[in-house]
């Protein structure tokens, strides 16, 4: 492994500091993200937020801004927190040893080792998807990689074969292999140094590995988001609740069991009746449907745009108010993100 990286070493910009920082935001931001998706996030991050004071004395509006686009907010929130913890409890010093890493907010075993290694070059084994894979495929091991057994033996193992002289060059070779040449689909085998050796290759069963036993079955959820315009300007709210997307901006939505696309099925909704009864309106258009795909949901989303004759003062206290073009200020979950390119309400649009 050690000789393979010698030769296919990726250059990434994490990979040329000892910083624990930026090391840090670079785990964070990878997390459950593509190396080619993080990397611009990354170098704003940076940009942005040159030290750790930098990035706690951000507002989170400022952080989740930045962030918008990359998903799963509660990265952000979490990076957010734990800047301010490092920066104000900790004296701006980044904890040095294993046990402080991982006490901190947002972080688990894998980036709590990630951190470790790389940073300070203490031996903790990494054992992220890509370790797993090569694992599990080298040694033919069909134990459930998502089981409390699986994770038992591939923890063990993984720290087995960790070099201590070099754990951080190791832990990134095993990482980069499982990412670039162990892949889950259409691997390298034809040209791998290890293909003599790897129990999968040798049975002709690469593609059963890893084993999961698990199977996630996604919960579905309707969302009508209505653009409400008066006056030149579109109400806002902010997602508070604990769910998806906390602390995000969106227009005002119902949720409901089901898709409506009939206008009577909106103006029948209890939101509708109770904010609107004395509200004179036009509903102009209603969108085609927009998808999102979570961890463990089915977004799906129809935009009701809606001129009124003022807004209800019923809404007012838990709404706010935006022109089109401050609406560039705020930071929106994704499928908004995506009505907006369609509909080009950045730069303005003709309802």
């Amino acid at each position: 492994m050690l000789k393979w990286a010698l030769q296919q070493e990726r250059n990434l910009p994490w990979k040329q500091t000892k910083d624990p920082y930026k090391i840090w935001l670079s785990e964070i931001i990878l997390q459950q993200t593509r190396v080619e998706q993080g990397m611009p996030y990354y170098i704003k991050f940076v940009e942005h937020y040159p030290t750790v004071l930098h990035l706690a004395n951000a507002s989170e509006d400022q952080v989740l801004k930045d962030w918008e686009g990359l998903g799963y907010y509660t990265r952000a929130r979490n990076l957010h927190q734990t800047a301010k913890h490092i920066a104000y409890q900790l004296n701006g010093v980044f904890p040095s040893t294993h046990q402080g890493i991982l006490a901190l907010k947002g972080v688990g075993a894998y980036t709590a080792a990630a951190i470790a290694s790389f940073a300070f070059q203490l031996p903790h084994a990494v054992l992220d998807g890509n370790v797993f894979r090569v694992l599990s495929r080298f040694f033919g091991i069909d134990t459930p990689i998502d089981s409390p057994i699986g994770k038992k033996i591939f923890e063990q193992l993984a720290q087995e074969l960790l070099d201590p002289s070099q754990p951080d060059v190791y832990n990134q070779a095993i990482m980069d292999f499982g990412a670039t040449w162990c892949m889950p689909k259409q691997p390298n085998c034809r040209s791998c140094p290890m293909r003599d050796h790897c129990v999968a290759h040798m049975t002709s069963s690469v593609a059963k590995y890893p084993v999961k036993e698990k199977k996630m079955v996604k919960r579905k959820r309707f969302f009508h988001y209505l653009m409400l315009h008066s006056e030149g300007q579109i109400m806002l709210e902010k997602r508070i609740e604990k769910d998806i997307w906390q602390g995000l901006y969106q227009f005002p939505l119902i949720e409901a069991p089901y898709l409506m696309q009939d206008t009577q099925q909106i103006l029948n909704t209890d939101f509708w009746k109770t904010h609107f009864v004395e509200v004179s309106f036009k509903i102009h258009s209603v969108s085609k449907t927009f998808k999102q795909l979570l961890t463990h949901q089915q977004i799906f989303a129809n935009f009701w745009d809606i001129h009124l004759s003022h807004f209800p003062q019923t809404l007012r206290e838990k709404t706010l108010f935006a022109t089109k073009t401050e609406l560039n200020n705020f930071a929106f979950p994704k499928i908004i993100d995506c009505y907006f390119e369609e509909k080009a309400l950045y730069l303005g649009f003709n309802s």
